[in-house]
């Protein structure tokens, strides 16, 4: 069996409808398949003005806007016209991207078919609910993943210390990585702009302080400001660049009243706006990779993380970037201190984390998939399961 003989069925709460890291590696992992002469099938919502065109075929499936998040959508299962589709495109293997809904109902229905099921993990969503005073459902949701998780016949982390993590958890038997790619096109150190720094207040000599995500407050908006607090109460000399969009924009904008917020970009012009900072603070813990880590170093930058999955797999402490332990700030202020103040150590950081970011490729870690939905396959055909039936303790 090779990639043209692949018929794949995808199912996700975001397909492109709000771009995030998530859906953009599904879609250049459609784009790939296809290129390989795949079959491949999407079945997420929509909505009228999506953030960018879908690559493949996108069939609608029904949903409702998340309450508080009304950009995101919640698929509400998978209805007769759907399955329909779904029976008429004869997949050969299911992949879920989410653990709501339509990801339960897709993996019900390819144990009714007899059809083998993967699922990716793209976030952890246990962790969103301490920041919003619900820390005490995390054992539950934890609880509620394992139970999906285990009903599949693999599933997939984006670096090994999620994997890692994901074992530790006993949330499946067979736990593969599915990486991911840098666009060496847009991430790279010479698309740095001083003409840009200055359109955006920034003068030649100010060190920059950057941040890049969706702002919300799962991405640590709140330790990323009690450390740029702890600088300014050190009276280290910085300025706060902040790229990206989102619901805690407001909170965030009046807590860091003298950041510069460029707003959301894409393409060359996020590249260009990454590359103009001279260091990434990254203080989340709900990432499983740590696209924006990455990016950051394709480009030439140190970075300072939460020691947390993803970045734990992208940055080796005191050679191409910190790790600090996730909520210490002032720890997290001593590391952003010493780049500030010594434009040589950032210099040597920076071009250590670029050499580490050249084994990521897109066409390498989506081929890595691919050859494990063909050794699934053949698992499945042949009877071969890891997964356990009986009830989760």
């Amino acid at each position: 069996m090779d990639a043209s003989q692949l018929r794949v069925a995808l199912f996700t709460g975001n397909y492109n409808y709000v771009r995030d890291g998530a859906n953009q590696a599904l879609n250049r992992l459609v784009g790939y398949l296809l290129r390989q002469g795949a079959a491949v099938r999407i079945y997420s919502p929509t909505v009228k003005t999506p953030a960018f065109p879908p690559t493949g075929d996108l069939v609608h499936v029904p949903s409702l806007p998340v309450p508080a998040r009304a950009e995101y959508h919640f698929p509400i299962g998978l209805p007769r016209r759907v399955r329909h589709d779904i029976k008429r495109f004869q997949p050969n293997i299911l992949h879920v991207a989410s653990p709501e809904i339509l990801g339960h109902r897709a993996v019900t229905l390819a144990r009714a078919w007899n059809l083998p099921v993967v699922a990716s993990v793209h976030t952890r969503f246990e962790t969103y609910f301490r920041y919003y005073g619900l820390a005490w459902l995390e054992p539950v949701i934890e609880a509620m993943l394992r139970r999906f998780y285990r009903r599949c016949d693999a599933i997939f982390a984006p670096s090994e210390s999620m994997a890692q993590l994901l074992r530790d958890q006993r949330m499946s038997y067979d736990v593969g990585i599915w990486s991911r790619g840098i666009d060496r096109t847009i991430f790279q150190p010479d698309r740095r702009c001083n003409d840009w720094r200055r359109s955006m207040g920034i003068a030649p000599d100010d060190v920059v302080i950057g941040f890049v995500g969706r702002l919300v407050m799962e991405k640590g908006l709140d330790i990323f400001a009690e450390t740029i607090d702890q600088l300014q109460r050190r009276q280290i000399r910085h300025k706060v660049l902040v790229v990206g969009q989102g619901p805690a924009r407001d909170w965030f904008e009046k807590r860091l009243p003298d950041a510069i917020f460029a707003g959301y970009q894409t393409g060359e012009n996020l590249g260009r706006a990454v590359a103009s900072m001279d260091m990434l603070f990254n203080p989340s813990v709900t990432e499983t990779f740590g696209n924006v880590t990455l990016e950051a170093m394709a480009t030439g930058l140190p970075v300072v993380a939460a020691r947390a999955t993803g970045s734990e797999s992208l940055i080796k402490d005191g050679v191409n970037g910190r790790l600090v332990q996730p909520g210490r700030t002032q720890a997290f202020a001593d590391a952003l201190q010493t780049y500030c103040e010594d434009a040589e150590l950032r210099r040597s950081i920076g071009e250590a984390g670029l050499n580490a970011s050249e084994r990521y490729g897109w066409d390498q870690v989506n081929q890595e998939l691919v050859d494990s939905y063909i050794r699934i396959i053949r698992q499945h055909n042949a009877g071969v399961r890891l997964v356990r039936q009986s009830p989760v303790p």
